[in-house]
């Protein structure tokens, strides 16, 4: 992250608010203002940015908008999953992803703001309300955080294929593949393709 000596962001810096113009991301531009310039849309602003925070309180499709996000990115910023109040289990999901954080409507605009900074230094933005809950709530695997494509991958990794003719079959680049792959195992809990392989493969491609 930029900083300057005051600890603010600069206003040269962009932050990309992926979410519908409503009061929340109205509340956002408020909250950042004099730290920096906030562009509302779903594509991305031109030139460089920031942060990138996904306004979301589904986590079904949760883990296919990050990786779309990732790919945007190729500088690899961080990406904040926005709820509209403190919802653990969409926080966890979001961590599991791959989101840099956690943050929510409810907080006040100065710990927005915080968080926001704090992820830029590419520290992990989490309510602390959450360790309690992965403590007391540990979440079994479940694929119905896969997106299609994660299924895909996956479904071809039980049939063999390797990496590369995974990305020849599926006409993506390897390392994307990798990158799914390396989420598919955290959100599996799994260590490797192996293991992912035969939790599918036994669980007839349930998982549930």
């Amino acid at each position: 992250m930029i900083q300057s000596p005051n600890n603010k962001l600069r206003v040269a810096n962009t932050i990309w608010v992926d979410g519908p113009n409503s009061v929340v991301t109205a509340g956002l531009v408020r909250a950042l203002e004099g730290e920096a310039r906030v562009h509302i849309g779903s594509e991305p602003p031109p030139g460089d940015f920031s942060a990138i925070i996904f306004c979301s309180d589904d986590s079904q499709r949760l883990l296919e908008n990050i990786n779309r996000f990732k790919d945007l990115s190729p500088d690899t910023v961080p990406i904040l999953v926005l709820g509209s109040h403190l919802e653990l289990p969409l926080a966890r999901a979001a961590i599991l992803a791959g989101a840099s954080g956690f943050v929510h409507a409810e907080m006040t605009p100065s710990q927005v703001v915080r968080a926001i900074k704090v992820a830029t230094m590419g520290e992990l933005v989490a309510p602390r309300e959450l360790i309690r809950y992965l403590i007391v709530e540990p979440e079994p695997a479940n694929a119905n955080l896969l997106s299609a494509r994660q299924r895909e991958i996956l479904e071809l990794v039980v049939e063999g294929l390797s990496n590369a003719e995974i990305a020849n079959k599926l006409f993506l680049s390897e390392s994307t593949v990798k990158q799914h792959l390396r989420a598919v195992y955290k959100l599996l809990k799994v260590s490797n393709r192996t293991e992912a392989a035969n939790l599918f493969r036994h669980s007839d491609g349930r998982l549930i």
